[in-house]
């Protein structure tokens, strides 16, 4: 029989809850808590880590149970078993299935107890993916679930719960030294919604803005990247242009904006371009909004995913979840900022009041006669 007990071996405790192949974080943790068990005063080298930081339930109840009691006098701890039956009673408590058997087999499986640090270590780095990971997942489901009623505070306050997970690890894991490693690239990902939707109204924005240019002075929250078409992006700027130099705007004028913009390829037929542009519906405030609203929670859908990839990663370091999932959120907070730019409420500007003017103050009375005027000659 192997030293290291595989998932079928490992059937007197509350072991691995799916057929996945063992993790090299396992283990570690086996590995700690063998450390523990056979040397208890290593548990002062042992930080960064609680009992929640074990991916085995019945580990981080062990490690718990190891925690809450004195550790023994060493050289009692190698006369008699008291301690260990200890806490076995305590561990048990939480996690039936642990048995005296398998305390053995743990300090069996321990290379050495004095390396109990490097092995917590080793823990706190896959608890911190693993937390990530949960995060992201969450951001990325949120971000795409249709059935929500507010769709955008929901997915708001993931994004704050994946930020916070980062900074705390990243207060864990200070930078390397030496060579910075490279940061994967994000993947592609498709959108979460219903792109023939998007493409619609997108299309009706760009069609009542036509007809109320007037209106995209006050919507300048709204971006070429929030929309899901090269095309419609580039009209959004066309129309914008011509609107901000004071010039007419109608359907000809900004297909001739459009074509000066290169947008006017062969796929792009002129007629059908002015048929779409001429049929408004609605303000664009509402399409606008509707548009910004999209792209936020597709950013956000995308930004879950890409942090969900690195974690997948086993090769990717803490140092590389931060500065991924940071560059990734940056890229969510300018959408962020446009969100509450379009739905805020317009400031109101108040006329400042009339100033009255008073009388002057009169000068205290003098006690003394004035100073002499001096002449000169």
């Amino acid at each position: 029989m192997s030293r290291y007990p595989t998932t079928e071996e490992d059937d007197d405790h509350e072991g691995p809850s799916d057929t996945h192949p063992l993790q090299p974080a396992y283990y570690a943790e086996q590995a700690l808590l063998g450390a523990l068990l056979l040397e208890p005063q290593r548990l002062a080298d042992v930080t960064g880590i609680e009992p929640n930081s074990f991916s085995e339930y019945a580990h981080g109840a062990l490690f718990a149970a190891i925690c809450g009691r004195p550790a023994p006098d060493p050289v009692q701890h190698t006369l008699d078993t008291s301690w260990l039956n200890a806490v076995l009673t305590a561990a048990r408590e939480h996690a039936r299935g642990l048995t005296a058997s398998y305390l053995h087999r743990l300090i069996q499986v321990c290379p050495w107890p004095r390396h109990a640090s490097a092995y917590a270590r080793i823990i706190e780095t896959d608890h911190a993916r693993r937390t990530l990971h949960t995060h992201a997942m969450c951001l990325a489901q949120t971000a795409s679930d249709v059935t929500l009623p507010h769709p955008v505070p929901a997915t708001l306050a993931a994004v704050d719960a994946l930020a916070g997970a980062v900074d705390a690890i990243a207060a864990r894991f200070p930078p390397p030294s030496g060579h910075l490693q490279r940061i994967p690239m994000p993947v592609p990902i498709s959108a979460p919604h219903n792109v023939e939707e998007a493409i619609d109204e997108e299309w009706l924005l760009l069609a009542t803005a036509t007809a109320h240019p007037a209106d995209i002075e006050q919507m300048r929250w709204l971006a070429a990247d929030d929309f899901s078409q090269p095309l419609q992006a580039g009209l959004w700027q066309s129309l914008t242009a011509l609107a901000y130099r004071r010039a007419p705007v109608d359907p000809i004028t900004v297909l001739w904006e459009a074509q000066q913009r290169g947008l006017l390829k062969l796929d792009v037929e002129p007629t059908k371009l002015l048929d779409l542009l001429a049929s408004p519906a609605g303000s664009p405030q509402h399409w606008g909004e509707r548009i910004v609203q999209r792209s936020l929670l597709t950013t956000a859908h995308q930004v879950g995913s890409h942090v969900q990839a690195l974690t997948l990663n086993p090769t990717t370091t803490p140092y590389q979840f931060i500065i991924g999932g940071r560059r990734a959120l940056a890229r969510l907070s300018s959408v962020r900022t446009r969100w509450h730019q379009a739905t805020s409420p317009a400031p109101t500007i108040s006329s400042p009041r009339a100033r009255t003017t008073s009388p002057p103050r009169a000068s205290p009375p003098r006690t003394t006669a004035p100073p002499a005027t001096r002449i000169s000659r």
